[in-house]
């Protein structure tokens, strides 16, 4: 595993313990009242956001190291399974409702540790037992299924601090591979999406955390690369302020549309704002 590091696309593991510690260093600095504040993420307080950030590690820690998953039921679409996870969330958010914040700091923090080491001992390239479904995947390498593991990770702690009005985690080093992972859903974006072969769209992250992403119309579709030699149709120009919000269903593409630029073709560029990165 050590000799293919670096031939893994999206490398997100290493980043694991530094977002932890933002995370509980966070926690440990909120007062009662902040706990209960209400979040971008629907129903959820701070407090339900922490708890399913420790759900994420105990069920992790009980798959790998355990071999213990619990019976799901008949899920025969992608909206089935978006129902499973919402009620399997909203039963655990409720059942934690009775624990003080200062047992979830100390769970998660316990927990930690044991779940990174249970991602360290996949090998990136066998097939995840879950796919990135939302990337239009019915089947992911590892690799991807830890950089979606990290995106979780980042969106929910980006959703307490804007809640709490604490500085945000917009930084290059773990701002990046989160938008990275997240861009990997626009050929998903796109499928049903009519434009000649060679047709370029371009995404711009805005600001020096950020980047371009390109996807390209070919002959079996549109693919997300990196470098072009085409000159694009449409450029999308978002700030990280709003991208996190916009593709976690944080805000909707109405709203966003209002805070972004599009150059060039705007119809077929705003279909990017469509994205979803989350399962929702």
């Amino acid at each position: 595993m050590q000799n293919t590091t670096n031939q893994i696309p999206l490398q997100t593991l290493h980043l694991f313990p530094a977002l932890d510690k933002a995370l509980i260093d966070l926690l440990q600095s909120l007062t009662a009242e902040e706990w209960q504040l209400p979040t971008i993420a629907k129903l959820w307080t701070v407090k339900d956001i922490a708890s399913h950030l420790l759900d994420g590690n105990l069920r992790t820690i009980s798959y790998y190291r355990d071999n213990y998953l619990e019976a799901v039921g008949n899920i025969n679409s992608y909206a089935d399974l978006v129902v499973y996870l919402n009620q399997l969330n909203m039963s655990w958010t409720n059942a934690t409702k009775r624990l003080s914040p200062q047992v979830l700091i100390e769970l998660l923090a316990s927990t930690a540790k044991e779940y990174i080491e249970q991602l360290q001992k996949l090998d990136p390239f066998e097939t995840a037992t879950f796919s990135v479904a939302w990337a239009g995947q019915e089947k992911s390498a590892n690799w991807f299924h830890i950089a979606r593991e990290y995106t979780e990770k980042f969106i929910h702690q980006q959703q307490i601090r804007e809640a709490v009005g604490r500085q945000a985690i917009l930084t290059k080093e773990l701002f990046y591979p989160f938008i990275d992972t997240f861009m990997y859903a626009l050929p998903h974006t796109y499928r049903n999406v009519e434009a000649v072969t060679g047709t370029v769209i371009q995404i711009k992250i805005l600001t020096d955390i950020g980047g371009e992403w390109n996807i390209e119309k070919t002959g079996s579709g549109w693919e997300l690369k990196k470098n072009i030699t085409s000159t694009p149709v449409a450029i999308v120009n978002i700030t990280p302020e709003i991208a996190w919000k916009l593709f976690s269903k944080g805000i909707t593409p109405e709203e966003a549309l209002k805070k972004i630029t599009i150059n060039g073709h705007e119809k077929l560029g705003a279909v990017a704002l469509q994205m979803i990165s989350v399962m929702a």
